[in-house]
């Protein structure tokens, strides 16, 4: 009696095993396809301002220490730019700042930082985060042009001053996206879904 007890326990003991094996399958399954179907993590566009594709405004202004500067063109002949608008009591901003920095040096681009608020944020904030090549303006009025309504926010120029790019700027994956996105052939990462819809609903059709 004692084995057959053993043994009936032994067989519950693998069907259990299978059985949950089965299941770990299906959700690592629709882990894949979920993960296959999720958007990237892309900076999205909030903006109404100077639309991808047009060529930047410009802006003669001076950077924080007096030092004249075009905002809008190219800071070197054929450089990519990337402005940034920041905040000097903006947490995320500081904290993105490396970021920014290590993606900007890896796609060959220009800095510029632009900020706004008043002179003792901006020295307070340079004190605790010296810039390392960046250019750091102080302009409301680019902001406006833009239509900045949220920070970080980064807007990609191309080597002629062509907006390539825009949108808000939280994660590396954001900042990396105003690039990425470029190169994929899409001017943004609502392009890139709208695009990814359409091909869906056509395929869906098709089939039909």
């Amino acid at each position: 009696m004692a084995s057959e007890i053993l043994f009936a326990s032994n067989v519950l003991l693998w069907a259990g095993f299978i059985a949950l094996s089965a299941l770990l399958f299906g959700v690592v399954r629709q882990i894949g396809l979920l993960h296959e179907r999720s958007a990237p993590l892309g900076a999205m566009m909030i903006d109404h301002g100077p639309d991808i594709g047009e060529r930047s405004p410009t802006f003669k202004v001076t950077e924080f220490d007096g030092t004249p500067i075009t905002v809008g063109r190219p800071l070197n002949p054929g450089r990519p730019s990337l402005l940034m608008f920041t905040g000097p009591t903006c947490p995320i901003c500081a904290k993105l700042l490396p970021i920014i920095r290590s993606v900007a040096a890896a796609e060959g681009a220009d800095v510029v930082l632009i900020s706004d608020g008043t002179p003792a944020e901006h020295k307070e904030f340079l004190r605790l985060h010296p810039l390392q090549g960046e250019r750091y303006v102080v302009s409301a009025e680019i902001g406006m042009r833009f239509q900045v309504a949220k920070i970080p926010y980064g807007v990609l120029l191309d080597g002629e001053g062509v907006i390539q790019g825009k949108g808000l700027c939280n994660t590396r994956e954001h900042v990396e996206s105003l690039f990425e996105t470029v190169r994929m052939g899409h001017a943004s990462l609502q392009g890139y879904l709208q695009r990814e819809t359409a091909s869906e609903a056509a395929g869906k059709y098709e089939l039909h």
